[in-house]
């Protein structure tokens, strides 16, 4: 798997990837950048695009959370996690919001890491740091008292209401589970958690794990 580390230290990139290749995978980091404008002119001349982005948040040309608004909708294939010392509010919320597919703190173990690395690149869920986790889930929480755009109030109109089992597992996702153990912990195959998600996007009529959350919030079915 191919992977970008974007940070405006060297040693912490340098650190972080002696971290990565302390423990066996098959992680190899293609690319490094010193900030978000680095990064972007070097994706736009980059014939190999990484599979997932390490981001900083605080760096000095162009932060990460900036970054990934701008390199998401450009590169839909790549996955952001954002990987920083930061854990306030502010900060976790508009990087969501910005598209990061993750969010961990650097403290978080090699092991750690690299399996948020494959869980994003496997469509699995949003890892999260646990604490990053319980502020995300009082977010959506909260922000389930906001009125919906127009778009989404007609989209609620026609949703299918999820089972039980799909509450189940997406409250399980956004609690930062990857499916293996969303899997292990209901009884069910890794397999049939990943179609249990698919169908839950189908019915609700959205392509992330936020909408499909404020939807059930909204509609108090977790």
């Amino acid at each position: 798997m191919l992977i970008a580390i974007v940070d405006d230290k060297p040693y912490l990139r340098q650190s972080l990837k002696e971290k990565l290749a302390s423990i066996e995978n098959d992680v190899t980091v293609i690319m490094e950048a010193s900030d978000g404008t680095d990064f972007l002119k070097k994706m736009k001349a980059a014939q190999q695009k990484p599979d997932v982005v390490l981001m900083d948040i605080e760096m000095n040309e162009l932060n990460g959370i900036e970054t990934v608004q701008r390199a998401a909708p450009l590169y839909p294939s790549v996955k952001f996690i954002m990987l920083t010392v930061f854990d306030d509010d502010e900060r976790i919320f508009n990087a969501i919001k910005a598209g990061a597919h993750g969010y961990l703190l650097k403290e978080e173990t090699a092991q750690n890491i690299i399996d948020a690395i494959y869980q994003v690149h496997q469509d699995e869920g949003a890892p999260m740091s646990p604490g990053i986790a319980r502020k995300a889930w009082k977010w959506l929480t909260a922000i389930t008292a906001q009125p919906f755009s127009e778009k989404k109030s007609a989209a609620t109109n026609t949703i299918e209401p999820l089972s039980e089992r799909e509450k189940e597992i997406l409250k399980f996702s956004m609690e930062g589970k990857e499916y293996a153990q969303i899997a292990e912990q209901l009884f069910l195959s890794k397999h049939t958690v990943r179609q249990h998600m698919k169908n839950i996007y189908s019915k609700l009529h959205v392509s992330s794990k936020i909408e499909a959350l404020q939807i059930s919030l909204k509609n108090k079915w977790i």
